[in-house]
This record gives structure tokens, sequence and C-alpha cells, in this order.
């Protein structure tokens, strides 16, 4: 198993990895919000790559037998005028998409993906790492409990038809 930069010779295993979350998302999804769309499969992928090109980002992936069965991808993503008003404005990185196959589960890939996308915003000096998780993905909320995250807003919803 080895963490190496995104190759574009790995964008399908990318795209079965973010239909993977997708699909595993929509499953525990108790509001029923989330799909996978016609087009999330051939779309999803070169967004997301493309908005961390934009970005000053990474995208790392866990290779095992030359097929990706991890990724992490990450941004340093620009304050607005706004911002600067109420908030201190620390340089921060933010993961973007952390996904490890429920295959390759339980060999510390997701906390390998983790370390490397730090290293990589603590060289750029970021001062913070930002992520947000889906709220019943009770899983990937304890993850990155025990990686040192903490909550600091919340979003709430509340149906009103």
């Amino acid at each position: 198993m080895k963490i190496i930069e995104y190759e574009d010779k790995y964008l399908e295993d990318v795209r079965d990895l973010l239909v993977e979350l997708e699909e595993y998302i929509v499953s525990i999804d108790k509001d029923c919000l989330d799909q996978v769309g016609e087009d999330y499969r051939e779309k999803m992928a070169l967004i997301d790559l493309e908005e961390v090109n934009k970005n000053n980002g990474k995208c790392y992936i866990a290779v095992e037998d030359d097929k990706a069965v991890g990724l992490i991808m990450g941004c340093i993503f620009p304050y607005d005028d706004k911002d600067y008003l109420d908030y201190k404005c620390p340089k921060r990185g933010e993961i973007t998409e952390l996904i490890v196959s429920f295959k390759a589960r339980g060999k510390g890939l997701g906390k390998g993906l983790m370390n490397e996308m730090e290293k990589y915003f603590k060289s750029l000096g970021c001062e913070y790492i930002l992520i947000d998780v889906f709220a019943y993905n009770v899983n990937a909320i304890y993850f990155y409990e025990k990686e040192g995250f903490h909550s600091r807003m919340y979003k709430e919803i509340k149906k009103i038809n």
C-alpha cells in the first residue's frame, strides 16, 4: 500500500470511490435529500479535481495492487472581504473529499491520507484544517474526532412542508 499524488491513470478509480461514498451517503440520509444523479459518476470527479487545481490544492490517493482504494482532496480557499469583518482569517486548508473504500478499511489508510494532506497544508503555512462532514455519518465523525477535529459550527435543518 502506498500513498501518492493523483495521476490521471487513476481517474476511473476516483470515480468509483466517489460513487461508493455518495451511495453510502444516500443510504444513511434520514432526510432523503441526497442522490446519485445520472451524470454523477462522469462529472463529479472532474469537478472535484478542477476545484483542487484552481484552489492551490492537492489530491492524494492510496494505491494497492495498482488500484486507488482511497483518496483525499484538499484546497486552500481564499477569504473574501466580508470574512475579515468578523473573523481573524488564519490561513487554513479545507479537506473536500476523504474516502477509503469499504474493502480497504481498517488498514490505517484514512489516517495516512490525512497525514499527507496535513503535511501539505503545513508546508504552505496553514494554521487550521477544516472539513465538512455529513451529520448522519457517525463513523466519519468518530474518525475525525480521533484525528483531533471538533465541531465549531452546526447547520440545522427543518422540513416545513
